[in-house]
């Protein structure tokens, strides 16, 4: 059964009491569209910050338009899309998957990494409190400054071995600076933490006992054990292994485990046979998921016709955009004028008038490029451009030179010395590309509206006003 039927069947209910419970508030297309729905989405979309909030009488017609968008979206066939079904099984999926797990999943499996880590950790000797004092060097170094090194660590060695304090000398003379300041401690360790050769020397010490130098490839180490346990216990870990199973995907693998599990325990032909199950279950039990995954899934459709009839189709318009910015020129106007050209930088002062004269009688917005193939086209770039509808304030160069504003400070490049402008000052725009956002958006508006009217026209909407007066007040 089709995830979509089963959320309609959900929304219609099956007895009398959830009719009573939730009545219908309106039928489209002979669909009923129960209370709860309406409710929901009415809520989320006026809730408290949202600036243009609408009353619920004024939130019918938006509700509506919606619901038209993604019957005409099933009706396109949409929902059928793998792109689509792909994308909302995303989505479905984050919502259901967490139910196949529960916490005494996530704790047996705490307690078998944790088991793991302790056998391991405590057969090869258990945990280590160590310090240490570094004599840093490379092993790239030449022997002499190993060999000088290897003398200062014997050194502090002797001094250690004649009572000097190992947190003093620490403190005065390790390399390590981070644990120098704690008076060499590293903190307690684990087999495997740290390098080979460390480690050996740290294992074989008993509490209190101090060895060194050791080489590694950090360099010479003076290493006192101050003490040694068996693994911490697991209540003391407890939240840290979580932690770990979530950032390495461990639940997720758990999850994956579980579902197929069910699958082969069901005879499923897939997973997403079901996942589609447990979402009829989960749904049946909480409304606020059941509408949560309504919504996503009509949300996905009604974006997708709506980018298909509307938006894409008036933004790749050229000639329709044309067209309605010239019926609609009187209503695109701009407090100040514009200026409409290039403000350009170029190392040779032939090249002023060369750039003006190379771009005289083109149209706007073939500029550039011909500017790119004539000037730039090789590894020598003649040219700097930065080419727009300049206004007050957006170009200290044509600030100066076209608004002939006196108190601006133009800073000139070193490589493109020389500055210019190009082009012409308008009161007003002259063409849709002057501007092309607002006439975008304005087309939309009006594709818009005749599209959802033509939807009204021919898809039958009733809607029951006696209910729609309970709205929030039930």
């Amino acid at each position: 059964m089709r995830l979509k039927t089963i959320l309609a069947m959900l929304a219609m209910g099956t007895a009398a009491f959830a009719q009573q419970s939730d009545p219908t508030i309106m039928t489209i297309n002979g669909v009923p569209v129960a209370r709860s729905e309406f409710e929901y989405s009415y809520n989320k979309n006026n809730s408290e910050g949202v600036i243009d909030k609408k009353t619920v009488e004024e939130y019918v017609d938006l509700f509506i338009n919606y619901k038209l968008k993604v019957i005409a979206a099933i009706e396109a066939g949409m929902d059928t899309t793998q792109a689509f079904k792909n994308e909302f099984a995303q989505y479905r999926d984050q919502q259901v998957r967490p139910s196949f797990i529960t916490d005494d999943d996530i704790q047996k499996e705490a307690k078998n990494i944790y088991d793991r880590t302790q056998h391991y950790v405590d057969s090869l000797g258990g945990l280590a409190l160590p310090s240490h004092i570094l004599i840093a060097v490379g092993q790239r170094e030449e022997n002499a400054a190993k060999e000088k090194a290897k003398i200062k660590a014997d050194s502090l060695y002797n001094a250690l071995k004649q009572g000097a304090d190992f947190a003093d000398l620490a403190k005065r003379f390790s390399d390590d600076k981070g644990s120098g300041a704690r008076g060499g401690s590293l903190g307690w360790i684990q087999p495997g933490q740290t390098v080979p050769e460390f480690e050996k020397a740290v294992y074989s010490l008993e509490k209190g006992q101090t060895c060194g130098p050791v080489l590694s490839d950090y360099g010479y180490h003076i290493i006192r054990l101050e003490d040694k346990k068996n693994f911490v216990p697991f209540d003391s870990v407890r939240a840290d292994i979580i932690t770990f199973i979530d950032r390495r995907g461990i639940r997720e693998r758990i999850i994956d485990e579980k579902i197929d599990e069910q699958v082969k325990a069901k005879g499923y032909a897939s997973a997403n046979q079901l996942l589609e199950e447990r979402t009829q279950e989960l749904s049946a039990k909480d409304s606020d998921l059941a509408n949560l995954i309504r919504e996503y899934h009509d949300g996905l459709l009604a974006f997708e016709i709506s980018n298909r009839e509307v938006w894409e189709k008036a933004k790749n318009d050229e000639a329709g955009l044309a067209n309605y910015f010239k019926k609609n020129k009187k209503k695109y106007k701009w407090d100040s004028p514009r200026f409409k050209g290039m403000a350009y930088h170029v190392k040779e002062k032939a090249d002023v008038k060369a750039v003006k004269k190379c771009v005289k009688g083109l149209p706007f917005d073939k500029w550039a490029e011909k500017l790119r193939t004539t000037f730039n086209a090789d590894s020598v770039k003649r040219i700097r451009v930065e080419k727009g509808l300049f206004k007050v304030g957006d170009s200290p160069l044509v600030d100066r030179e076209v608004f002939k504003k006196k108190d601006v400070t133009v800073k000139t490049n070193p490589d493109y010395p020389i500055d210019a402008t190009y082009g012409k000052l308008i009161k007003a725009p002259q063409e849709y590309s002057d501007v092309k956002g607002q006439v975008v958006d304005d087309l939309q508006k009006e594709m818009e509206q005749t599209w959802v009217g033509e939807l009204r026209k021919r898809i039958p909407i009733v809607v029951n006003k006696e209910v729609l007066a309970t709205v929030n007040k039930h």
